[in-house]
C-alpha cells in the first residue's frame, strides 16, 4: 500500500477534527482522519490531553499528516479528577462534562485562528463552533456518528430542534414514528426509553442548553452533514435527512474497521489467552456479550443478565466493563457455576478478533452503531439489549431486518428478566429459529464488510471536501 494517495495538482487540504468527549465518537473521528490523511491531506485532531493519550497508535505512514492537538479541559467541580470522557463519569453526570466541553471554546477558537484550516469537522455537541468557524472563513461539516434514522427522528428541521417546536411535548409523543417520516416505519421508542430521551435530550441540563438545541445549532450552521451510513442500507433515511434539514448529506460509508492481524501495545497476551479459550468451544455456539463503553448497568440489571446467560445453557464470553463509581458485583456463585462454559473478562479485549472467531454464534449488544457495524460486517446475529440514546431505535430497525432478537422488557419500567435473556440467547444462538437470523446477518455482511464499496464512499467524500470548501 502506498503511504498516501497522490494529490497530483490538487491543493493539500488542512482539516481540523473536533469530536465530542466520548470514545464512541472519538474513534470514528480518528478513523475518518486516517482516511483524509490517506489521501495526502493534513489533519489537526483536537481533543483533551488524557483522551489523546488513550488513542490507539497511528499508522507510521499517516502520523506525519495527523497532528494530535492536546486541549486542557477546564475544571468543573462536579467532575471526578482526570475525568475527560463519558467513560470516566456516571451517566447522570455527563451534563457536567458538557459544561467543561463548552469552556473549551476559547482555546479551540485560538487554534482555529492560528492554524486557519480549510475545514472544521465537528460533532453534535459544540453548538457554538459553526458561528466561530464561519467568522473565520472556515468550511464547516457536522459528522454524525449516529445513523440517519436517529437524526431524522430527533426533529423535523434545525429550527424545530433549536426551539423545541415540533409539537412533541411529552414523552408519550415519542412512542410512535414522527409524523414527518413519509414512508412506513417501525421507528419508535419504548416507554422507558422515551422518558430517558425526553428528560435527557430535550431538557436543559447543567450546561445551560439541551442536546437537541446543540444538534439544531450545529445543523443550522453547517455547510454539509457527513454521516456513517450508505445508500445500500436503509437509503430512504438519507434522502429524508436532506429534505428535512436542507443540507447536503454526504455519506462516508459504514467505515467497517480492518481486523488487525496482530494486537500491539502489549496486549498480545490477552488475545493468546482469549483465543485459546475460544478454540476450545463448539463452532457457532458461543455468545459474545459486550455493552460498550457508555452503558452503566444497575445491580439488578447485571444480576438478571448474568443469571440469564447461566440459564440459557449457551457458552459465553462476557467483556464486562468496570463501572465508574461503586463496583457492581456479579451474583454470588455465578462465576463458579458457569466456569465450565463461560468467561468474564473485565479489562480490554480485542472485540473484532473475538467476533471473527468461528466459535461465536451471536452477539449480545447494547446496539451502539459502531458495535452493530462490527457485528454485522462479520455476519453475527444480534441479541439486542439497548439502553441509551439511539440504541433503542437501532434495535427496532434491526429487528425489522430479522438479523436478531431484542430482549423483551417490562412495558412500564423497562426492566428485563433472566428468563427473557435466556430465551433470547437460545433463540438466536442455539435453537433452530436462529437459522433465519444467522442467514439474514450473513446476507447483510455483504454490504457491511464491502471494503470496495466503502472506498467509493470515502473517495466521494474527499472529492466533495476538495471541491466545496470556501477556499476551493
Amino acid at each position: 500500500m502506498a503511504t498516501t494517495d497522490s494529490l497530483d495538482d490538487r491543493k493539500q487540504l488542512h482539516v481540523a477534527m473536533f469530536p465530542w468527549l466520548a470514545f464512541g465518537h472519538i474513534i470514528p473521528f480518528l478513523e475518518l482522519s486516517k482516511f483524509i490523511a490517506q489521501k495526502g491531506h493534513k489533519v489537526s485532531f483536537l481533543s483533551t490531553t488524557r483522551n489523546i493519550q488513550r488513542l490507539p497508535t497511528l499508522p507510521s505512514h499517516l502520523s506525519p499528516l495527523i497532528n494530535l492537538v492536546k486541549l486542557t479541559l477546564p475544571f468543573v467541580q462536579e467532575l471526578p479528577h482526570n475525568a475527560e470522557a463519558t467513560m470516566d463519569v456516571h451517566t447522570d453526570d455527563v451534563h457536567h462534562l458538557k459544561r467543561a466541553f463548552d469552556d473549551l471554546r476559547q482555546e479551540v477558537t485560538r487554534i482555529l485562528e492560528e492554524e486557519s484550516p480549510d475545514w472544521i469537522v465537528y460533532d453534535f455537541a459544540p453548538y457554538w463552533l459553526p458561528s466561530v468557524a464561519a467568522g473565520l472563513g472556515i468550511s464547516r461539516a457536522f459528522f454524525s456518528i449516529f445513523n440517519a434514522w436517529f437524526i431524522s427522528f430527533m426533529g423535523s428541521s434545525p429550527d424545530d430542534l433549536i426551539n423545541s417546536s415540533d409539537d412533541r411535548t411529552t414523552a408519550e409523543d415519542f412512542l410512535t414514528p414522527p409524523k414527518w417520516v413519509p414512508f412506513p416505519s417501525k421507528l419508535y421508542y419504548l416507554k422507558h426509553e422515551a422518558n430517558l430521551i425526553f428528560a435527557g435530550n430535550f431538557s436543559l441540563n447543567a450546561s445551560g442548553v439541551s442536546d437537541v438545541y446543540r444538534l439544531g445549532m450545529v445543523l443550522k450552521g453547517s455547510d454539509c452533514m457527513l454521516i456513517r451510513h450508505c445508500y445500500e442500507f436503509e437509503p430512504q433515511w438519507l434522502t429524508l435527512l436532506e429534505k428535512l434539514h436542507h443540507l447536503p448529506v454526504v455519506p462516508v460509508g459504514l467505515m467497517p474497521p480492518e481486523t488487525p492481524t496482530n494486537i500491539g501495545d502489549g496486549k498480545d497476551d490477552t488475545w493468546v489467552t482469549v483465543k485459546k479459550w475460544l478454540d476450545g468451544q463448539q463452532q457457532g455456539h458461543v455468545v459474545y456479550v459486550a455493552l460498550g463503553s457508555e452503558v452503566m448497568v444497575s445491580k439488578s440489571e447485571l444480576a438478571e443478565l448474568a443469571l440469564g446467560l447461566e440459564l440459557s445453557g449457551s457458552p459465553f464470553f462476557w467483556a464486562l466493563r468496570k463501572p465508574v463509581g461503586p463496583l457492581v458485583e456479579l451474583p454470588d456463585g455465578f462465576l463458579e457455576r458457569t466456569s465450565d462454559r463461560g468467561l468474564v473478562w473485565t479489562s480490554w479485549v480485542p472485540q473484532l478478533q473475538i467476533l471473527s472467531h468461528e466459535s461465536i454464534g451471536g452477539f449480545l449488544s447494547h446496539c451502539g452503531w459502531s458495535s452493530i457495524v462490527e457485528g454485522l460486517m462479520l455476519g453475527r446475529p444480534l441479541i439486542m439489549l439497548p439502553f441509551l440514546g439511539d440504541q433503542g431505535l437501532n434495535a427496532r430497525v434491526l429487528v425489522d431486518k430479522q438479523v436478531g432478537i431484542e430482549v423483551p422488557r417490562n412495558v412500564e419500567d423497562g426492566s428485563f428478566t433472566k428468563e427473557s435473556v435466556a430465551r433470547s440467547v437460545r433463540s438466536v444462538v442455539l435453537d433452530d429459529e436462529g437459522k433465519i437470523f444467522k442467514a439474514k446477518a450473513k446476507e447483510l455482511s455483504e454490504i457491511f464488510s464491502d471494503t470496495k464499496l466503502d472506498k467509493k464512499y470515502i473517495d466521494r467524500f474527499i472529492d466533495y471536501m476538495e471541491k466545496e470548501g470556501v477556499a476551493a
